[in-house]
């Protein structure tokens, strides 16, 4: 396709100058925490641990370069929401979902503050965003969704086409529901990198190009390294974990973004996006698109790709038939972009669990904790994990440790090759239900009936 034929692999948030990797990790090092993986709950960790506690020593060891994974190569679409989203939180959590929304306002409210004290000019913006409806049966669905934000104290108003519309101008929208608070715009790249550098200030060793060697085994054991800890963060996401506990409830699944050229006046105006709102369609196979602080069209989404075994694999980050596919959905969604070209086409993978938020836990006795799973709403709720991980490793009570989110784990993907066939069986379902009014054909009615609840 000619619009992508310039199209770079590098995500657009990475592609700027950025520093020289730290050294991989050499000899022996002791540390009082060690944390793998320097993905945001890595991160965060890392300056929460540090600020906690600034006599505690902490080195950080990543198998890449930090901030490089799923962490800047994501939409940079914040959420206070901690259960991916309201109604599924109402789904998993209704006995606490009242003190779920309270940490998660929370969260939002010193993520903010974080930045802005650690000074990381990570472009965060509050401009709201929209769900909006593309089929008839999501229309029906828009005031149910907005009095349940309501209810909770978030601001939230249901929009028929012609006010969608007006706020962004797409044939394809039929309304929508604008939501005002708790949500937020970054540029996760920048982010990632802030709090890289906020970290090596506050003492963080940090070693990349370090993989931990598998099974995971205290001392931590790294191909030319070994690190003694008294306490260990597993935050390895959607990446391959030292640990079989994590790899049982965790399934890497891969998500494709295209980035436009700059879009010129003519273009903006002929989209009417003048409050660059966020925007997500409400499909089981959604897209996610923004604009970016330089006037870009970012769009994302749709296709869910598994590999059998759960294949992590750089050389999957480029996918041209599904590049292909969602320069087509953005000639659908904004016909007035016709012609425009893309300048980044990029992939990743996402950790994905079966309820679809983080969960917790705990390895080698104990001595290790875990926050992984949170199926690409994690820029916010990462700080949230990090936070939680550490109380419990410190066995510290506290409200986040009291709540059934960290006390329990959400059912495990079954071995393969079940797993392949039960997540491909899903797509495909949840892909039907889209072509059916929303109807939940016999698969995930069953699923429903498990407790399993899948809707995106």
């Amino acid at each position: 396709m000619e619009s992508l034929r310039d199209a770079s692999d590098v995500p657009y948030w990475l592609d700027r100058p950025l520093p020289a990797p730290a050294a991989p990790l050499e000899g022996l090092v002791e540390a009082d925490l060690a944390i793998v993986g320097s993905g945001f709950t890595g991160l965060w960790a890392a300056v929460q641990a540090k600020e906690e506690r600034p006599e505690r020593e902490v080195v950080l060891l990543e198998a890449g370069v930090a901030g490089q994974g799923a962490s800047g190569r994501n939409g940079g679409f914040v959420e206070a929401s901690l259960t991916h989203g309201l109604p599924n939180g109402a789904a998993r959590f209704p006995q606490e979902l009242d003190l779920l929304e309270a940490l998660g306002r929370e969260n939002l409210d010193g993520m903010r503050a974080d930045i802005d004290r650690l000074g990381i000019d990570a472009q965060w913006q509050e401009p709201g965003v929209l769900s909006v409806a593309t089929r008839p049966h999501e229309v029906e669905e828009l005031a149910e969704e907005a009095a349940l934000l309501r209810r909770y104290g978030w601001e939230a108003e249901v929009l028929d086409r012609d006010a969608t519309r007006a706020e962004v101008d797409s044939p394809t929208y039929l309304g929508a529901v604008l939501q005002r608070t708790g949500t937020a715009l970054v540029d996760p790249g920048a982010l990632a990198q802030g709090l890289k550098h906020a970290a090596i200030d506050r003492g963080v060793r940090i070693y990349e190009h370090t993989p931990i060697l598998t099974p995971l085994q205290a001392p931590l054991r790294t191909p030319h390294g070994t690190v003694t800890a008294e306490k260990i963060l597993l935050a390895t996401g959607a990446y391959r974990a030292p640990t079989k506990a994590i790899r049982r409830l965790v399934a890497p699944v891969y998500d494709y973004v295209l980035v436009t050229e700059p879009l010129d006046d003519e273009q903006r105006a002929a989209v009417s996006w003048r409050n660059g709102q966020g925007i997500a369609d409400r499909g089981n196979q959604f897209h996610y698109y923004r604009l970016t602080p330089d006037g870009r069209l970012l769009f994302g989404g749709y296709e869910a790709i598994y590999h059998f075994g759960n294949r992590v694999d750089d050389r999957l980050n480029r996918r041209p038939r599904t590049f292909e596919l969602l320069a087509r959905h953005v000639r659908e969604t904004f016909p007035a972009l016709e012609g425009i070209r893309f300048t980044h086409a990029w992939g990743g993978p996402i950790d994905t669990c079966s309820r679809f938020c983080v969960t917790f836990g705990r390895a080698l006795g104990g001595k290790a904790v875990y926050a992984v799973g949170y199926t690409g709403l994690g820029v916010g709720a990462s700080r949230f994990g990090a936070r939680t991980a550490l109380d419990l490793l410190d066995r510290n009570d506290t409200t986040r440790t009291r709540t059934k989110l960290a006390r329990t784990r959400p059912l495990p993907f079954p071995p393969e090759p079940l797993r392949y066939a039960v997540i491909e069986a899903t797509r495909k379902a949840l892909a039907r239900a889209d072509e059916h009014g929303g109807r939940r054909g016999p698969w995930l009615r069953l699923l429903d009936r498990l407790g399993l609840g899948f809707d995106s």
